[in-house]
């Protein structure tokens, strides 16, 4: 399947290398390529470092890697997601699954970070606002990125959350998550129980600073 990711941070150089590993016609979008690949990460890998290592994988502007995928993956920041969308295009978004994985993160007082949009909205919805025939599905922000793609990392199945409108597309994703290993998929409902799976990033926050750890995930016991 060829498959979009939206972001070349941590997050979405995960999710591209797991798709990549299965397969999948992985591109990479982000906002300036030639940018992006004369960026230093400071001690870590660079883009173009870490695309050397991915000789599949195509590294594109947003509209370019969208232009001719089936699923789109936005793995970018919370406070950059309607940009980087609105750089694919919506003609190249309409009908097609867009699985959103940000979080509408304010660092703006510092950490932890606070939501940008709470309560009786989300970023989910937003985007379902902003592009009403892309087919968006909130799913994987409520876990780490090593536990998105390798849940197997754990010792023992944990949960995983889907929210969105349309059956199909819920559907599709269902069976990436699936091949990611993932066994517990609970559909929440329609994009606006994307609230509820956005409101657990601060309790989310304060478990990983308890534990000292992101690699851990939640289980619905039932």
């Amino acid at each position: 399947m060829k498959i979009a990711v939206l972001g070349t941070g941590t997050v979405g150089r995960t999710i591209a290398d797991r798709l990549d590993g299965l397969g999948h016609d992985v591109s990479v979008g982000t906002r300036d390529p030639e940018a992006t690949l004369a960026r230093s990460e400071g001690d870590g890998p660079t883009v173009a470092g870490w695309l050397a290592d991915h000789s599949t994988v195509r590294l594109a502007a947003h509209d370019d890697a969208t232009a001719d995928a089936e699923v789109v993956v936005n793995a970018t920041n919370g406070g950059g997601a309607l940009a980087a969308l609105q750089q694919a295009g919506a003609a190249n978004l309409a009908g097609k699954v867009v699985v959103d994985i940000a979080n509408p993160l304010d660092f703006s007082k510092g950490f932890p970070p606070t939501l940008s949009v709470v309560d009786a909205d989300s970023l989910g919805e937003q985007l379902q606002r902003a592009f009403p025939e892309a087919r968006i599905v909130k799913a994987l922000n409520t876990m780490t990125a090593e536990v998105m793609v390798h849940p197997d990392v754990l010792p023992e199945a944990t949960s995983v959350f889907l929210s969105g409108n349309d059956a199909s597309a819920k559907a599709v994703v269902t069976e990436l998550l699936e091949s990611f290993g993932h066994t517990d998929v609970i559909d929440l409902g329609d994009i606006s129980t994307a609230r509820g799976a956005e409101m657990y990033l601060p309790l989310w926050l304060r478990l990983m600073g308890s534990l000292g750890t992101p690699t851990f995930n939640i289980r619905v016991v039932r």
